[in-house]
């Protein structure tokens, strides 16, 4: 009777262990904002709206508290945009998965990004479509962005620092533009370097901003609509000049 006590004892004890164990490693291997990044897609993503699974499955893999500066790590996943220095910011949670689905994207895109800013907009870009390739007008931000992503192994972007108002016609044409800071109009080289089907997801305007979907045609037009108010910080660079025709 005492033998069968020990053996099941140990048997529960071994069994205790290993869930231990188990559960540590799922903790390790999800890391200490799982939870955070989990909640934020039910709660501010998924319920407003947000419906791409793909889309939902990066904005819960990208780890948004290594792109924003250290002291604010802990509200990494809050509804919020937050500033990450050089008068820019990383755009709210909710923002960044609407364009990404507002997009349309595949996995074999080719998607050009304008505004790289900390390069969460990126990451979960990268977690999509087969190349991204980002603007940053800001040298020191667009260093460290190139730095962030390709310590983070995301071999399928490539970043440069320049004013993304031109588009980057190397690469071009592009299968959908995503632009993360707003002009006063719409560039016309980022129409231009767009594919037929192409889109463009770019917030336009000075006071009042909306982010606006342009689609190009087979007769090289532009279908325009436009999909919600916004605010984000200004384009900067050749978007300022005055004399550029609207």
């Amino acid at each position: 009777m005492n033998r069968k006590f020990l053996t099941l004892k140990r048997n529960s004890l071994s069994v205790l262990v290993t869930v231990l164990v188990l559960c540590f490693f799922v903790r390790c291997q999800s890391g200490p904002y799982q939870e955070n990044r989990n909640q934020m897609v039910q709660q501010q993503i998924e319920a407003r709206g947000v419906s791409d699974k793909q889309v939902l499955v990066a904005m819960k893999k990208v780890k948004r508290h290594l792109f924003v500066p250290k002291e604010l790590e802990s509200r990494a996943y809050f509804d919020s945009p937050l500033r990450i220095g050089y008068s820019q910011t990383i755009s709210q949670p909710y923002i960044v998965a609407f364009m990404t689905e507002a997009a349309k994207l595949k996995s074999s895109d080719r998607v050009l990004e304008v505004g790289t800013g900390s390069g969460y907009q990126a990451a979960v870009l990268a977690e999509l479509v087969k190349e991204v390739y980002s603007i940053e007008i800001v040298a020191p931000l667009g260093e460290e962005a190139k730095k962030r992503l390709k310590d983070l192994k995301y071999s399928n972007v490539e970043v440069k620092i320049g004013d993304g108002y031109q588009g980057w016609s190397k690469y071009a044409p592009f299968d959908a533009v995503i632009v993360t800071a707003a002009p006063s109009h719409i560039p016309q080289p980022l129409i231009d370097q767009l594919k037929v089907g192409g889109r463009l997801i770019i917030p336009v305007g000075e006071r009042y901003q909306e982010l606006i979907r342009l689609t190009k045609t087979k007769e090289g037009k532009v279908k325009k609509e436009k999909l919600l108010p916004v605010r984000f910080v200004p384009m900067t660079g050749k978007a300022q000049d005055k004399k550029v025709t609207k």
